[in-house]
C-alpha cells in the first residue's frame, strides 16, 4: 500500500545525501523498500490480491534495476544499501 507524506519525508531526509535530495538512488530505494514492506505485510492477509501482488512485482523489479545501476557505478554504495535495508541478493 502507499505510506504516509510524513514517513516519506522521513525517509527522504534520512537517506538523503544532501538537502533537497529526493531523486538519488539511496533515497528511491528506501521508499520502494518501505512501499514493498506494507504490500508484504498487506498480503499476509489478503492472500488472494493479485491485482496488487502485480503491483508489487512491478516495485521489486524497479528496485532491482535502480540496486543494479548503484552496483555498475559504486559498489561500496550498493553493499551499503543492501545492508542497511535488510534487502537480500
Amino acid at each position: 500500500m502507499s505510506i504516509s507524506a510524513s514517513r516519506k519525508a522521513e525517509l527522504i531526509k534520512t537517506n538523503a545525501n544532501k538537502a533537497g535530495d529526493t531523486g538519488s538512488p539511496e533515497v528511491q530505494v528506501a521508499i520502494l523498500t518501505e512501499r514493498i514492506t506494507n504490500l508484504t505485510e498487506h498480503f499476509k492477509t489478503h492472500g488472494k490480491d493479485n491485482h496488487s501482488r502485480r503491483g508489487l512485482l512491478k516495485l521489486v523489479s524497479t528496485r532491482r534495476s535502480l540496486l543494479d545501476y548503484v552496483k555498475k557505478n559504486d559498489e561500496a554504495r550498493y553493499k551499503s544499501l543492501l545492508e542497511k535495508h535488510n534487502i537480500r541478493r
